[in-house]
């Protein structure tokens, strides 16, 4: 992963997992890796594991990705399309079209970004692979 997004990998948290509360314990070195970095915002689909009372105390933001995704395109519409194309071009075996693409972020609960990016369904299509 780190070889995609440089600096994506946080290290030095371990100290701060046990100061946290949450329902799964399991997930306490998220948290502490969000606090230890400086991170705004958990994207999860699990935002019953971070309960606000606990991950509001270190100004941690619990964000579904759907919320997420659709924030990132009102700041730029052109950062998510470029990401979404070259996603597009990635997918090559078999080739996906614009549409199917889609449906499969749909499909995996994404309605508000899916909603977006309809609006520029025909631009991706015509600069994607047809499939």
């Amino acid at each position: 992963m780190n070889d995609s997004v440089m600096d994506c990998l946080v290290t030095g948290y371990e100290a701060l997992e046990a100061a946290f509360e949450l329902p799964d314990p399991d997930d306490r070195h998220v948290l502490a890796a969000a606090v230890h970095s400086g991170a705004d915002a958990i994207v999860t689909l699990n935002g019953r594991d971070f309960p606000i009372t606990e991950t509001a105390k270190y100004d941690v933001e619990v964000l579904h990705p759907d919320d997420f995704l659709h924030f990132q395109f009102e700041l730029s519409e052109a950062a998510v399309l470029t990401a979404v194309q070259r996603i597009l071009n990635r997918l090559k075996n078999p080739p996906v079209s614009a549409s199917r693409y889609l449906e499969t972020l749909e499909r995996q609960g994404l309605p508000k970004t899916v909603t977006a990016l309809r609006e520029f369904e025909a631009v991706l299509a015509a600069l994607g692979p047809a499939a």
